[in-house]
């Protein structure tokens, strides 16, 4: 879950020394989605892109290690950070094995974060790379597809190193982020994250 008093506490950044937050590059409009496509839009990151006082610095780690246009992959046994330690794999939906090339595309994007001293993440959930909350237990494709709680391998990898992290969906956070942005900005509080949304709890519930 986001920590909202991170993002409360995070200092105020001005356009001589902008809040640097490293994104998933397919969320900006970068074609790196899996069949060279941006995915589609996400105004809730596109507008951050509005104010001058914030640096994003883009990386797609599934393009770092496996190209555009490339499979779709999942992973399997477990979360991103199972992978890490070695406990899970990342396959694509025909069954070859990209855990090497994922866990290298993490310890790429985690070189960025260091390199550009990121303050924060801004990246796409339920990616077996970028997710941050939710991401699938296992082939997306399956008839009986299922969801688990966990990050997606570089998620994991720069949550291990201390980063914090939201998603596109987490939009009561990024609320609390654009008013830092922008001080004359009315938070709507009507706003909510990933995990206050229904869907999310009647799912969820259901697994317990």
């Amino acid at each position: 879950m986001p920590d909202k008093n991170y993002l409360k506490n995070l200092r105020v950044p001005t356009k001589e020394k902008p809040l640097r937050i490293l994104v998933s590059a397919c969320m900006i409009g970068i074609k790196c989605g899996i069949d060279g496509t941006a995915y589609g839009e996400y105004p809730s990151v596109l507008k951050i892109m509005n104010y001058d006082n914030v640096k994003l610095i883009s990386f797609c780690p599934e393009d770092f290690s496996f190209g555009t246009p490339r499979e779709m992959c999942d992973i399997h046994g477990g979360t991103g950070l199972d992978v890490l330690e070695g406990k899970s794999k990342v396959l694509t939906a025909t069954g070859i094995d990209w855990t090497d090339g994922m866990i290298k595309a993490s310890e790429k994007m985690l070189g960025v974060a260091i390199s550009n001293d990121i303050e924060l993440a801004v990246m796409m959930d339920v990616s077996a790379a970028c997710g941050n909350h939710v991401i699938y237990d296992g082939n997306r494709y399956a008839e009986n597809k299922k969801y688990q709680i966990g990050m997606g391998v570089c998620g994991a990898q720069l949550h291990r190193a201390g980063y914090k992290i939201i998603s596109w969906r987490e939009y009561e956070s990024l609320e609390i982020l654009y008013s830092k942005f922008d001080p004359l900005h009315v938070i709507n509080k009507e706003a909510k994250d990933f995990d206050e949304h229904e869907w999310y709890k009647g799912y969820f519930k259901k697994l317990n």
